[in-house]
Formats: structure tokens, sequence, C-alpha cells
């Protein structure tokens, strides 16, 4: 693949969201619960209303405050809306699997657009969310991708996707009674290691107890990257065992180089190391994300080759691959792989002894790739 409208597109040399943005408004989500002792005294209130109201907000998941019946009538309105402000509203659902799949599109506070995805299966509740509005890593396969970068998303615009979801399960609002949020998934639009701040930020709020935070486990959250490398360094030495999904998608440079560009910065060989280094630092296996595209990185040869690049650091489990059927956009010429040439790469890859799955395909008929609905919103 070598024609000229489907060369690398450069990347900024600072993977940065655009300056001269308006922040979104501070939210008891951004803050730690000493932080947010803080706040309330900066407030002029006393401090346990800080917790008070993180009680509310993680524990019982509530947003009228008219629940609050514990703070003072004649502050309550004020209280939430300091600790509590408006960050997102929902533009439109969209649900698929009788309901059990539900795709919110958001409106966040400056008119920029992301969008999260519920998820229910029979044993568990994924929520996948996205970090940034837009994204600058210019995958051209991706939909995200094609509208750029808008801006970051801050902590609690991050956490309030899946604090929503998790409000919409508590109060049987998605069949099968209510439930909790047990897996988060960092896969939505944007790359979540170029907002590593705020996506730190984010797992913490997750995984700490509540009043703190949800009290999920870390090992029910996973991070997705294209594979910054010294991003991924970092998250290894953050004492935080996530789950880390490299988005790899083709296991030779030239290719890599023209469906990931970053890959000219950071090579098939690098990105790679990064990702066995946090396996071996963290003792826990990375998945290996890799979009199905047909003709293009679906050939048996290219499956014998990832399985040689995966091998070379190790046989000892350290990873799992999961294909992914594209979801192409509309007009794309990028399309899914035949399910002949599917199996065969499975296959090919199991014989190597590498653990292999083909990801549920969930939410097609919704737009189910992220940022297709953001797309057609006008």
């Amino acid at each position: 693949m070598t024609s000229s409208d489907s060369a690398p597109r450069a990347l900024p040399l600072v993977l940065a969201e655009p300056r001269g943005r308006t922040k979104p408004p501070r939210h008891l989500a951004d803050l730690s619960l000493d932080e947010r002792t803080a706040y309330a005294a900066e407030l002029g209130v006393p401090a346990f209303r800080a917790k008070q109201v993180s009680t509310h907000y993680f524990d019982r998941l509530v947003d009228d405050p008219a629940e609050m019946t514990d703070l003072p009538a004649l502050q309550r309105d004020e209280l939430v809306s300091a600790f509590l402000p408006t960050l997102m509203t929902p533009i439109r659902t969209l649900e698929a699997d009788r309901g059990t799949t539900r795709k919110t599109l958001w409106r966040l506070f400056d008119n920029a657009l992301v969008e999260s995805v519920l998820m229910r299966y029979p044993d568990r509740v994924t929520m996948c969310v996205s970090s940034q509005a837009g994204c600058g890593m210019a995958c051209p396969f991706c939909a995200t991708g094609q509208g750029g970068l808008q801006r970051n998303m801050s902590t609690a615009e991050i956490v309030e996707q899946v604090v929503a979801g998790a409000r919409s399960l508590a109060r049987g609002e998605v069949p099968g009674g209510p439930a909790r949020v047990s897996n988060v998934v960092f896969m939505g639009m944007g790359e979540p290691l170029a907002n590593y701040r705020a996506v730190v930020g984010a797992v913490r709020r997750l995984t700490e107890p509540a009043p703190s935070g949800l009290g999920m486990s870390a090992r029910g959250v996973t991070v997705s990257t294209v594979g910054l490398v010294p991003r991924i360094n970092q998250l290894a030495e953050l004492g935080i065992p996530v789950t880390l999904a490299l988005s790899l998608h083709a296991p030779d440079d030239e290719l890599r180089n023209e469906l990931v560009p970053i890959n000219t910065r950071y090579s098939v060989d690098q990105t790679v190391d990064a990702a066995w280094h946090y396996a071996r630092v963290t003792k826990r296996r990375v998945s290996i994300e890799y979009a199905m595209m047909r003709g293009i990185n679906d050939q048996a040869w290219r499956a014998d080759l990832l399985a040689d690049v995966l091998l070379a650091r190790g046989d000892w489990g350290w990873v799992h691959v999961n294909l992914i059927p594209l979801n192409p956009t509309p007009g794309s010429r990028w399309t899914a792989s035949d399910p002949a040439d599917e199996r065969e790469f499975v296959r090919r890859l199991e014989a190597r002894g590498i653990p292999t799955t083909v990801r549920d395909t969930r939410g097609r008929e919704i737009d189910g790739a992220c940022g297709q609905l953001a797309a057609t919103e006008v």
C-alpha cells in the first residue's frame, strides 16, 4: 500500500491539546478527598460537607439535590452547584441488544461532543469511556482520528461517564435489574495516554473506595494506547495494576507507519518492548488490540509475523491478542476482513500458543465504533 493518498500524516511534535481553551468547571471528581476538604474550607463550609457530597455522588449515585437531605436546606443547592457542577448533557442515547447496549452522545460545557457506551453481559457490566474530545493520533481507519483533536477531557468529565452509567443501572433503566459497573475500558474517543494526568486521576477515582471514589477493582480497568512509549513506562511504575491494551494493528513498521502514524516515532519493536516491560513490572497480561482490515493487515503471513514479534519477548503468557472486526465508517475504503481470513489468523496465532479472541461486535447498528455518532451530529 504505497499510494500517495495513504501516506502517513505528520503528527505534532507535542502531544497536547490546543491552547486557549477554557477549562471545565472544577468538580468533586477532579479532587482527592483531602483536596475536597480544602475546597470546602475555600467555600466557608465545614469539612465534613465534602465527605457528605462525596458519599452522595460516588456511593449513593445521587444527582438530585432534593435527595441529599443531610445537607442543610438553605445551603443545599449552593453546595451541590459548587461540588457537582454540570459537566455534560446527554444529546442522544441509542440502544441495541434489547437495551443492554446503550451508546450516549454527550455535549460538554464548551459544546465539544464525546461518546460513551454501556454494555451489559450476564456476568459483568462494562463502560467504554472517552478521554479526549476527538483524537490527535490520525489513524486513518478510525472515525475519531479523522476529526482531529479538540481538547483533553478533565478527570471529572471522564469519571462522570461511568457514574452516569452506574446511575442508569442502579435505577433499573437497563434491562436485567439493578447492577454495578464492574469494568471500565478507556477505548472510546481519544488517546488516553496523551491525556495522562487526567486519565490517571480518573483511574484513581474509579478504584478508590467510597466516598473517595467508586471502589472498583483496578483489575477491572483497561487503559488503551496506540503506543506512547514514555507514558507506558510511566504507567508501569504507577503502582495501580490496570490492564494495558496496546492498539498494534500491524506487526511490521512499514504497514504500521501508515495505520498508526505514531509508529514513525516509536517503532513496533520499541512499542512492544514497552508493553512487555509493563507486563513484567505489573504482572498483568497485556492485551494486543488488532483491528482486522480486509486485504490490509489480515494476511496469514502477518499472523505468523505477529507471533514472532510477541514470542521474541518470552513465552510465559505475558500477552493476549484481541482481534477486532473492523466497524467501517461510511464511505471508508477500510472494510472488515473475510470471516475465513479471520479464522485462519486466529488459527495461526493459537498454533504458536498465543491466546487469541475475537471481540464481541456489539453496537454495529448504533454506530458502535467510537466517533461515528459524534461525526453525524450537526
